[in-house]
């Protein structure tokens, strides 16, 4: 009878899983079907159950579950478009300073701003990208 609970118990584990996501139900719904094997070749005792199941769990929580979020875990999202652009470098074409200008970054044309207003960069110099703010670049010299 023991087994038939742990068999259900691991069923229903492992369904709620698909609620979560999180590899955690999954592992501990595995580590209830191992105790059903167990309990149900041997006929243990409810201790044993305990340990085995215990062991089991923990065994797949640290070996088993790193490795498949590392195997499966979606990567973060690539920046792209305009917020892929703060961090880049640019090339001045015209002087950039509190007026405008223009620089080329990533092989497009940016109206640009300086990020202090009392700076100018001469045509030729590089500048970063600071941020983007509506059409305009926020240029700023590197260190």
């Amino acid at each position: 009878m023991a087994a038939i609970v742990w068999l259900v118990a691991g069923i229903l584990l492992a369904a709620a899983e698909m609620l979560t996501g999180s590899l955690v139900l999954i592992m501990l719904g595995v580590a209830a079907l191992i105790t059903a094997g167990v309990n149900g070749l041997t006929g243990a005792s409810v201790l044993v159950d305990a340990v085995v199941f215990a062991a089991t769990s923990i065994a797949l929580l640290v070996l088993v579950r790193p490795f498949l979020l590392r195997r499966y875990a979606i990567p973060p999202p690539h920046q792209t478009g305009v917020d892929a652009l703060p961090g880049r470098t640019a090339k001045v074409l015209e002087t950039v300073d509190e007026h405008g200008g223009r620089v080329k970054l990533g092989g497009e044309v940016w109206s640009a701003r300086p990020y202090d207003a009392q700076e100018s960069y001469p045509v030729g110099s590089t500048v970063y990208v600071m941020r983007i703010d509506g059409a305009h670049a926020v240029v700023m010299k590197g260190p």
